[in-house]
């Protein structure tokens, strides 16, 4: 029987920020989804927390808080082209592609070391050194808590596009992913095509021999060296997301910085890369109170303790502000709000 209670959720969010939750239910099987139903009802609203590696929570949170803890990993459909791999919601990300490397399921291992849930991955469309999930989808399991049913859904029904899906549009609260499937190919190819792989030397001298398995472990070691781990230092990663524009502000950008770190779309537009403009701005490093950005990497916003929700969205809108005003680029935040 499902439980619901009160809980500081400090230790939910890789972020460490201060948080509370008057109503926290926690979802161990599908089979209690009916319950979480009639008792969702009861609530203005319903928030679905999965690894909390993606949120910026307030300090005290109205909603009903359902963490998804749901486990499970097996194959649902083999052939000889392919296997699909079903993975419950609340499998963490990082294990859950570290199993499917040692079982020889290919396709993932780029995506190694990203925090948070196999549930909150589609919602996000994680990507990671040249490979989207969607680039690797299969289908999902949602539960509609409206109607009180279970959904399956394809790409085409996810609407996937750049850290975007169908669940970060729709109304919070109303869609819980239950379960996801990937589809992974037996005939396995490395994505090698991201710089920082291009020069590890393991993966340089292994050439066309090179096995998802070192890919994987070469991934890991630059998120490592790149990034700070949240059990040290509270972070959710990439604050920011790498905005995409048209040829003439890249233009406009490039003629007072013409080392300008830029990657071309297949739509003719260009991707920028958020670190390096807050960089050239001069946040690397730098503090407002509790609140910080990396020293090694831009892009990663830190809670150098005992940091709020509005320490971090402070920082963050003033660094949105300063790279606007040198580059003309709105920056666009990847963590979602909760409260």
């Amino acid at each position: 029987m499902l439980q619901i209670t009160d809980q500081d959720l400090t230790s939910f969010n890789t972020l460490g920020l201060q948080a509370h939750a008057r109503a926290l239910l926690r979802l161990q099987t599908p089979d209690q989804l009916p319950e979480l139903t009639r008792l969702a009802a009861r609530h203005a609203s319903v928030f679905v927390l999965g690894g909390g590696s993606n949120v910026v929570l307030v300090p005290n949170i109205d909603s009903l808080v359902v963490k998804l803890e749901s486990r499970g990993v097996g194959i649902y459909e083999q052939t000889d082209s392919h296997v699909i791999v079903e993975a419950h919601a609340g499998e963490v990300w990082h294990d859950f592609v570290a199993g499917c490397v040692e079982r020889g399921w290919n396709g993932l291992e780029n995506l190694a070391l990203i925090p948070g849930t196999v549930g909150a991955a589609p919602v996000q469309n994680i990507g990671a050194y040249g490979v989207e999930l969607d680039q690797r989808f299969h289908s999902l399991v949602a539960w509609d808590l409206r109607k009180g049913r279970a959904v399956e859904m394809g790409a085409a029904d996810c609407g996937f596009s750049y850290r975007n899906s169908f669940f970060k549009q729709a109304k919070p609260g109303r869609w819980l992913i239950v379960k996801v499937r990937f589809c992974l190919p037996r005939q396995w190819q490395p994505v090698l095509s991201y710089p920082d792989l291009q020069r590890h030397p393991v993966l340089a001298q292994a050439g066309a021999s090179t096995t998802a398995q070192q890919v994987f472990d070469a991934v890991c070691e630059i998120r490592r060296h790149k990034l700070p781990d949240p059990a040290v230092l509270g972070n959710a990663g990439s604050f920011f997301k790498n905005p995409v524009v048209g040829a003439d502000v890249l233009d406009a950008i490039r003629q007072a910085h013409p080392n300008v770190v830029v990657y071309p779309q297949p739509d003719g537009l260009y991707k920028l890369a958020a670190g390096w403009l807050i960089d050239q701005a001069g946040w690397k490093g730098r503090r407002m109170g509790p609140a910080g950005v990396h020293d090694r990497q831009a892009l990663v916003l830190v809670n150098h303790g005992g940091a709020t929700a509005q320490d971090i969205e402070s920082l963050a809108q003033a660094i949105r502000e300063d790279v606007e005003r040198r580059f003309g680029v709105r920056l666009e935040q990847e963590p979602v709000r909760v409260g």
